[in-house]
């Protein structure tokens, strides 16, 4: 009956993480247009960062409950989460994605340098405040690159005070959705005697990763598929940066020796093959396919180790 509880607790705080999560960036996304951001900037950006939100507040949330190994596996899972099982899906959905714009321009080369980075700052299984900061570095100068022209001439939509006001309600939601998220996996996980990077890695990430999977598989539906790699693109960055660097800024962070093993590495084998595929600006329904087989095995590796 218990463990049956903390699932149900689960459920309902991750439900109302992501629920705050779609309202925080609706919000976001209105206020970025009335300032004279442009769409493709705020998809890029806000948009993707925002459905990476769930990832920071529970990142952010295991720190401070003394549950910091949670984070490393919710960074690492999302990452390979969104590549092999959101992108795939999307292309298997949209059956072919066609990129109508440069991601080798900025975003495929900090995405890239984000997942070697990570691999040789986890290498000896600490984050130093130094390495934080550089994680936060990177990040600035994606923001600036990104936000670095302000579109005078576009339409601008006018901000109200409801907009400021579900950014705020919104953010309140994620914040103590997250709080419960994370303090019923590690009730669960105790319960079960599984290991905590296992259920960060695996449902965690998943169930964090819902919000890009949402906003992907629409976009195929809709005839765009391409905004999947764009969103793909931001979060990825967004997790390897932000929610590796912030929570490592607020205390320090517990490294599981498994992660180096299998996940990480694995993480920078799928960042590399997500490159390629993007080189000839086209992603096939096979390769789609081929995203979610890998995403399978992914699964069954780190179940090896689950107890």
């Amino acid at each position: 009956m218990e463990i049956f509880i903390n699932c149900l607790i689960f459920s309902i705080s991750l439900t109302a993480l992501l629920k705050g999560s779609d309202w925080f960036v609706n919000a976001a996304e209105r206020i970025g247009l009335s300032l004279g951001i442009s769409p493709f900037i705020i998809g890029v950006t806000i948009v993707a960062f925002g459905t990476s939100l769930p990832e920071l507040a529970t990142s952010i949330a295991a720190v401070f409950s003394g549950n910091s190994e949670i984070v490393v596996g919710n960074v690492v899972g999302s990452n390979i989460t969104n590549i092999l099982l959101v992108l795939g899906l999307t292309a298997i959905i949209g059956k072919k994605i066609y990129l109508d714009f440069d991601v080798w321009d900025t975003d495929m080369p900090l995405l890239l340098a984000s997942s070697i980075f990570l691999f040789f700052a986890l290498y000896d299984l600490e984050v130093s405040i130094f390495e934080a900061i550089l994680f936060l570095g990177g990040l600035a100068i994606f923001l600036f690159k990104s936000f670095g022209n302000i579109d005078k001439d576009l339409k601008r939509p006018k901000a109200g005070i409801k907009d400021y006001g579900l950014l705020i309600f919104g953010g309140l939601i994620v914040y103590f959705g997250a709080s419960y998220t994370i303090d019923s996996i590690s009730k669960i996980a105790h319960q079960l005697g599984v290991h905590q990077d296992f259920i960060a890695l695996s449902v965690l990430a998943l169930g964090t990763s819902l919000p890009e999977v949402v906003v992907s598989i629409s976009a195929a539906r809709k005839g765009k598929p391409g905004i999947a790699v764009g969103n793909v693109l931001g979060s990825n960055i967004f997790n390897s940066y932000a929610v590796m660097g912030i929570p490592a800024l607020i205390g320090p962070l517990s490294i599981p020796a498994t992660t180096l093993k299998f996940s990480l590495p694995f993480m920078v084998f799928v960042t590399f093959l997500f490159a390629v595929m993007c080189l000839s600006k086209k992603i096939n329904r096979w390769e789609g396919a081929m995203l979610v087989l890998f995403y399978f095995f992914f699964i069954i590796e780190i179940s090896k180790d689950m107890f």
